[in-house]
């Protein structure tokens, strides 16, 4: 028998296999596709204090290897949040990570307080939220902003708190040790990485935010390398991401150091995209007669 059970801040999850904020809605839109019960986690959409519009369209764009999105974390707000979407994923044996975002520390601190009460496993704190008070600049491209966030937000959670980090930096290392230095529970990583698109036979931005997040196979090296690099630079759990689209992709990152990871941008393209990454590493620890999923994180050094 193998094992694939993992420990995120003590919650065990049944396997490390999990969605990527904002590829996967609450489960909902998933659900005549994906047996949520086989899942380790739900990592749910974004959600704010209020409702959020999103930025203006096109906010999609393809691109080799991925794509470009500017959603701009459209969501309905925690109210209809907590009394639409929790309740539809307490139906199922799958632990519930709720993705927070905010423009305003304060803003932070609203959902994570409302959300104390709430029947939710982990908090995962989307610091690449832009901070309006500090001129747009992400939360998570400054050291000491994401310490005082992370510590703000641990006073007031009653859930383990992830801390998703930004590869828009210049070395993940100090904004990983400043997450952990603010009390994080577990990281996550990577976000997506600033890209832009032109339209040249139009001769404007694809679009209509200029720039928006890279994800997809394209930046899978990139968060290959900075899940290792992060690895050696703290001691808590991480949970790796940025284009796993297959099984193999997914164990790469456990060895770089993982304990669990994402799948996202994949969803898009294979709706079972998840359920296919779980079977595979169960097979791929057949092969090699692997008996611990554990034994495989940050196996390469």
């Amino acid at each position: 028998m193998i094992n694939l059970k993992v420990n995120l801040a003590g919650v065990e999850l049944k396997n490390p296999v999990m969605t990527a904020s904002g590829t996967f809605g609450s489960g909902a839109e998933y659900g005549e596709y994906v047996d949520l019960n086989r899942l380790g986690a739900v990592v749910t959409k974004g959600v704010a204090n209020v409702p959020w519009e999103g930025n203006p369209t096109p906010r999609i764009a393809e691109v080799t290897g991925g794509m470009l999105n500017a959603i701009g974390l459209q969501n309905p707000g925690i109210d209809v949040f907590c009394g639409r979407d929790i309740p539809f994923l307490r139906q199922f044996d799958t632990k519930i990570i709720v993705n927070v975002c905010g423009k305003t520390e304060s803003d932070y601190l609203e959902v994570v307080e409302r959300l104390a009460e709430e029947p939710v496993d982990l908090l995962e704190i989307n610091i690449s939220c832009p901070n309006v008070k500090e001129g747009g600049i992400a939360f998570g491209q400054n050291p000491k902003a994401v310490e005082r966030i992370t510590a703000a937000v641990k006073k007031k959670a009653r859930q383990p708190v992830i801390m998703k980090l930004s590869p828009n930096v210049t070395d993940i290392t100090e904004t990983a040790r400043a997450a952990e230095a603010g009390g994080a529970d577990v990281l996550s990583l990577i976000n997506t990485l600033t890209g832009m698109k032109i339209d040249i036979h139009r001769r404007r931005f694809a679009l209509a935010n200029q720039t928006g997040g890279l994800s997809g196979p394209a930046v899978k090296p990139v968060a290959v390398r900075m899940v290792y690099q992060t690895s050696h630079a703290v001691k808590i759990p991480i949970i790796g991401m940025g284009g796993i689209a297959t099984a193999e992709d997914a164990v790469e990152f456990i060895l770089a150091g993982a304990t669990a990871v994402s799948v996202g941008t994949a969803n898009f393209m294979r709706p079972d995209a998840t359920i296919r990454v779980l079977e595979g590493i169960e097979e791929y620890m057949r092969r090699y007669q692997v008996e611990e999923i554990g034994h495989l994180t940050g196996a390469v050094r």
